[in-house]
């Protein structure tokens, strides 16, 4: 059994995932970004929109145990219209679904596997070198799937670079969470299935790297998440951007 990270899993797909591990008994290392949103111990603490609290939950995991697994779930699009920035001068989406992940990783040892949930928006998305924070047009729509669209690139950039690690992205489908309305078709059990298959499953299918997921099965996925050499300026970008360096 391994130790597993899973971010955003005070609840929704996060919180899911992380039950299902659990009950394969792995030892799960939960995470929220705040005191008030863990409810109670069991949890580590850091907002992703903060360089610095970022750092520190990666202290706070280590203290816990190096994990073998991470599961980078937690996400954020904005509801407002004008473009948010946090106080390290980033735009807000991007940190959260790209630079967060990134650094996280950065912080903690190599693992034996990593899980990006990601979207299907990429199909729609674009990774712009020149203006990854949208500084020159923003819209929420658009800052949500140019984010996920460069933490699949990462994913996958990763996987050339650590070809012991498992790296791979999963969309989880439209579920019926706060984040994604509860109109939704799917349940947070449909939604939780391929990352949690990915994270601690030892299917042959499941054991694989550099590959987009969709209910456990491999799917081609927006062109530029393959480019190689814009993976590699993506990374060289990201890491300046988080001020962190990979082994």
């Amino acid at each position: 059994m391994s130790r597993i990270l899973v971010t955003g899993s005070n609840d929704g797909i996060g919180a899911e995932i992380a039950r299902v591990l659990d009950s394969q008994g792995h030892h799960v290392i939960r995470h929220a970004r705040s005191v008030e949103r863990a409810g109670g111990a069991g949890f580590v603490v850091g907002e992703l929109s903060s360089l610095q609290s970022t750092r520190e939950m990666a202290a706070d995991v280590l203290r816990l145990g190096a994990p073998e697994v991470v599961v980078h779930n937690a996400g954020w699009g904005s509801k407002d219209e004008s473009r948010p920035v946090t106080g390290d001068g980033l735009e807000q989406t991007f940190q959260i679904n790209a630079l967060a992940p990134l650094l996280l990783t950065a912080l903690l040892p190599r693992p034996r596997r990593i899980v990006f949930v990601s979207s299907d928006s990429i199909s729609r998305g674009r990774i712009r070198l020149d203006d990854l924070q949208h500084e020159q047009e923003w819209t929420q729509d658009a800052a949500y799937a140019d984010s996920k669209l460069a933490m699949t690139a990462l994913a996958f950039a990763l996987a050339r670079r650590w070809p012991d690690v498992l790296s791979n992205a999963v969309h989880p489908g439209w579920v019926s969470t706060k984040m994604s309305g509860y109109a939704a078709p799917l349940t947070v059990a449909q939604g939780a299935d391929t990352p949690a298959w990915l994270a601690g499953s030892d299917d042959p299918e499941a054991l694989v790297t550099g590959t987009f997921f969709q209910d456990r099965q491999a799917i081609e996925v927006n062109p530029q998440a393959y480019d190689v050499d814009l993976q590699d300026a993506l990374l060289t970008r990201c890491l300046e951007l988080c001020d962190a360096t990979l082994s």
